[in-house]
């Protein structure tokens, strides 16, 4: 057998020639070489053979552990799950994003909106209002997402039967703030001009406020 090559007919493509007849190409495979080995018996012949599939040893190692290895698989892990986060939190930003207003005796409008801002939460809460109390409680009892209430006027006696069963909420006592706020994920912010206890008795709105500088003025007040 004087063949240098083996083909590969499943792998490769035919080649067209100068005269426009297609044959297939010549090519080395490991199969090939080790078909090869089998046939041909000399000392030279199979040193070759030898350090051919040495060769495509090397190579397949060197493909699994540098192109398709830890490091490049886990970076790109990586590099696709921060842009799909990226892409959620976009998304996320455009659901609830147009400025509201409710007319007396809207109430359930009102208050449909409110739990969809707070559900909206993937991380945490905060809640501004002065004169929270236990309608807002009983709202927020339905919620697994941690919050925090930043108020002056609820009942100690109301928020330690609130948290002798529920552990989701964290009141911190503050009478700094005449207008309430809705912090969401420390990301968005939304100002209301009602007290959530009182959703849609009166005309009110509830508006988000797009300004980064306003919401971490805000953020390092309560930090603060």
């Amino acid at each position: 057998m004087n063949q240098r090559f083996f083909w590969s007919q499943n792998a490769t493509k035919k080649i067209e020639t100068r005269g426009g007849k297609y044959k297939n190409p010549c090519v080395f495979t490991e199969q090939g070489v080790a078909m090869l080995a089998t046939v041909l018996k000399s000392q030279i012949a199979t040193q070759v053979s030898i350090q051919i599939m040495d060769a495509f040893v090397g190579m397949r190692e060197y493909i699994g552990h540098h192109l398709l290895g830890q490091k490049y698989i886990n970076d790109m892990v990586i590099k696709d799950d921060n842009e799909i986060k990226l892409l959620q939190d976009t998304f996320d930003g455009f659901k609830i994003k147009n400025n509201h207003i409710f007319f007396e005796n809207q109430m359930y409008d009102a208050y449909s909106l409110f739990l969809d801002i707070l559900e909206s939460s993937k991380e945490c809460i905060v809640i501004i209002d002065n004169y929270a109390d236990k309608k807002l409680l009983d709202l927020l009892s339905k919620t697994n997402k941690m919050i925090k209430i930043y108020s002056k006027n609820m009942e100690k006696e109301l928020i330690s039967k609130y948290m002798s069963q529920y552990n989701n909420v964290e009141i911190i006592e503050n009478n700094t703030f005449h207008d309430r706020f809705i912090i969401i994920d420390n990301k968005y912010l939304y100002h209301c001009g009602a007290s959530f206890k009182e959703l849609g008795k009166k005309c009110f709105a509830i508006s988000k406020i797009d300004e980064e500088e306003i919401l971490n003025n805000l953020l390092n007040k309560l930090h603060n």
